[in-house]
This record gives structure tokens, C-alpha cells and sequence, in this order.
């Protein structure tokens, strides 16, 4: 914490117990580049917190002030109800960075081994070939790391970050270098993660990656929180597009009673608040004479949605 911050110290008392990360006013200059500015959000036991923007927008820069290896030049942190700098509350965080490399003459249960050795803990070998079996490297446990593919190293730097049993995992740039399937094993993982309350949080480019995972999204630009919500909150209400022939005057009012109404000829769109209500309006056209071509519900995706926040912010600068 920064010196004289009450508030702050207050927090360490009224901080809810669910709240695995809490930031506030972060703020980070390197010369003439200030690359964050004013950064706050927070992050609880059990969700995945999306971290998003562009190169240089000050993601890594913010990671790194959360783990303590930067000193923000404002702002505070707390990690578990501690201050970051706290080396007991960093015990408890298992970090994966964008850049990584370990000893290529070790072999994976080494590097597992040691890395237990400087997190402090007690870790049985056993559990330490399970949490390899995890990211699929059970079969290269006596392999040297030297011989690893990039997406069998990036495997190994998520079992490092797993080892010591965290309560918060930061991951940066975790699927860079895997393939489909791999990609596919990290989401299965941080959804094991979130039921065992462990809090995530996740730096990636991959969108669709983000968007299937994440329960909150905070969006960086510039240095600056350019927006921030559950996915819900910012991708706003789903729409429900149809194809639709013979639509009278009372099936018209029937899909306006769901919401805002848009047709270009044969072809509709309705805002719905809840695509639960699909079956039972079609079924109501069906019965009032309309021919149904086709239904398609959808959404804005969460990187169109980037793309316009971004696009946004560079048109008001």
C-alpha cells in the first residue's frame, strides 16, 4: 500500500471474504509514457476476470502492479485481504507470465519440484505428477523442458502456476501457443478453477476464448479502463432475427409486444431481453397464419464489442 492510505487500511478490515483482488486508483509512468492511468477493479473467489485491449494498453503493466514485482506510483492493491507486496498473500498466487522459460536441462517433474521449493509449500510428488496429468504432460514428467514443443511449455507453465494450490491464478497470454485442443483443455480448467473458488484472472487476445469462460470483463485502452461489466452488461440485449411470410397486422404487433421492432420485407428483428420467450412466440405466429423461413437468435459478439469501444475512445482523443 501506498504510505498514509487509511482507506486502504480500513479496507483490510471491511474487505468481504469472496474478494480475491481489489484495486484502486493504479497509476504507472515510465519517463513520458504514463502506461496506466487510474486503473481500479476487483476480482472474486469463484470468477474470471477478463483483462482486455490492445498492445501497450497496459494489461502486463497492471499484472505485474498486482503482483507486486512493479511499484505503482498510485493507487492500491490487496491480494486475499493482504497488501500485494505481502509475501503471504503472494504464496497463494500462482502466476503465468506472457514470457517464460525454464531450465532446459530439468525435466518437467523437476521444474515442478523446484518450483514448489521456492513457493514455500509442502506439495506430495504425487499430487505434483497430478497437477502435470492436468495439462496433459503425465507421459513427459522425466522429459528435459529443453525438448518441449512452445504449446508443451506453455502446458508446463500453467502446471507451475497450478502446483502450489493457489486461491488467485493470474494468467497472461495462457493459450499463445496452443493448439485448438489445448485451447480447449485451458477452458475445461479454468472452469474446474471457478468451482473450486479459485479466482482467474485472465490477460488473452483470443476473444472467443474470453467470452466462453469469463463471468467479468475489464477493458484497457490507452492505459485507461475504457469500459467494464459482466458480458451481459456489455453486449447489451440479444437479438432474435426472422424470416417470415403472410405477417399481418396482429402478428406484427405480436412480435412488437416482445420488443423494438425493425422489418426490411419479409425480414424482422425483435430485441429481446430473454430468448427464453423464442418457442413461445413462434408458436403464436405459427397459429396466426405466418409461415416461418427461418430464426436466428443472436448477439453482438464481445469482439465487435472491443472494436467499437476501442474505436470510440480514439474518436473522442
Amino acid at each position: 500500500m501506498t504510505a498514509g492510505s487509511t482507506a486502504t487500511r480500513q479496507l483490510l478490515d471491511e474487505l468481504p471474504p469472496s474478494r480475491a483482488v481489489w484495486c484502486s486508483g493504479l497509476r504507472k509512468r515510465y519517463r513520458r509514457q504514463t502506461a496506466v492511468d487510474d486503473v481500479s477493479f476487483t476480482v472474486d473467489r469463484g470468477e474470471v476476470l477478463g483483462l482486455l485491449g490492445p498492445n501497450g494498453a497496459g494489461k502486463t503493466t497492471v499484472i505485474k502492479m498486482l503482483l507486486g514485482l512493479v511499484r505503482p506510483d498510485a493507487g492500491d492493491v490487496l491480494l486475499l485481504g493482504r497488501p500485494a507486496r505481502d509475501p503471504r498473500a503472494r504464496a497463494r498466487v500462482g502466476y503465468l507470465p506472457e514470457l517464460f522459460r525454464y531450465q532446459p536441462w530439468l525435466s518437467a517433474a523437476e521444474v515442478m519440484a523446484l518450483h514448489v521449493r521456492l513457493a514455500g509449500v509442502t506439495v506430495p510428488e504425487e499430487e505434483r505428477r497430478e497437477c502435470l496429468a492436468t495439462v496433459g504432460l503425465a507421459d513427459r514428467a522425466g522429459d528435459r523442458v529443453g525438448g518441449f514443443s512452445k504449446g508443451m511449455q506453455q502446458r508446463l507453465g500453467l502446471a507451475v502456476a497450478l502446483v502450489a494450490r493457489p486461491e488467485l491464478i493470474v494468467l497472461d497470454e495462457p493459450t499463445s501457443a496452443l493448439d485448438p485442443l489445448g485451447r480447449a483443455d485451458v477452458r475445461d480448467l479454468l472452469l474446474s478453477l471457478k468451482e473450486r473458488q479459485v479466482a482467474v484472472l485472465l490477460n488473452s487476445h483470443l476473444i472467443g476464448e474470453v467470452e466462453r469462460v469469463c463471468d467479468r470483463v475489464v477493458i484497457l485502452d490507452k492505459g485507461k479502463v475504457a469500459a467494464s461489466g459482466t458480458l451481459a452488461e456489455l453486449l447489451g440485449q440479444r437479438e432474435l432475427r426472422l424470416r417470415l411470410d403472410g405477417v399481418g397486422p396482429e402478428a406484427e404487433a405480436r412480435l412488437a409486444a416482445e420488443g423494438q421492432l425493425t422489418r426490411t420485407g419479409d425480414d424482422f428483428t425483435v430485441a429481446l431481453p430473454d430468448v427464453g420467450v423464442v418457442p413461445d412466440l413462434v408458436a403464436d405466429l405459427v397459429r396466426l397464419g405466418v409461415r416461418v423461413h427461418a430464426v436466428e437468435p443472436g448477439r453482438i459478439s464481445l469482439e465487435e464489442r472491443l472494436l467499437d469501444i476501442l474505436r470510440a475512445g480514439s474518436d473522442h482523443r
